[in-house]
């Protein structure tokens, strides 16, 4: 009989859109996401973070928020009352660190939300909750 030692991934790479319009900040996630087995997408903004995850349909979005044009609040709201993307979790990933900001951003819809800077291990752990 023959036994494979290769690892076999049983679950599909799941895919998450980071939308955030510092290069930094998504190069950071990117990276940290790709290491631990995530597809990534990237959005710069709020209005392109709607439009790609209507197209990908993501299994998750992790938002920022302070971003020009549509902000995170705004595109979080257009996305969690869409029948077509309504389904998706959207993390909140933000310099905005006021209590009263992350209210807001739950009653816009976000799942979660988390102040920047993320620590890796919260994030991943919140992601592997999803």
């Amino acid at each position: 009989m023959f036994v494979s030692t290769q690892k076999v991934n049983a679950m599909p790479a799941k895919t998450i859109l980071i939308v955030d319009d510092s290069p930094t900040e998504r190069l950071v996630l990117s990276e940290l996401l790709v290491r631990n087995g995530y597809q990534v997408f990237t959005a710069e903004n709020g209005e392109e973070g709607v439009e790609k995850t209507k197209e990908i349909l993501p299994d998750l979005v992790i938002m920022d928020v302070v971003m020009p044009g549509i902000n995170g609040y705004q595109a979080t709201r257009t996305l969690t009352r869409d029948e077509t993307t309504q389904h998706i979790p959207i993390i909140l990933c933000t310099s905005k660190g006021q209590e009263t900001d992350r209210i807001w951003g739950l009653r816009q819809g976000a799942l979660d939300y988390l102040v920047k800077p993320v620590e890796a291990r919260e994030l991943l752990a919140k992601i592997a909750a999803l």
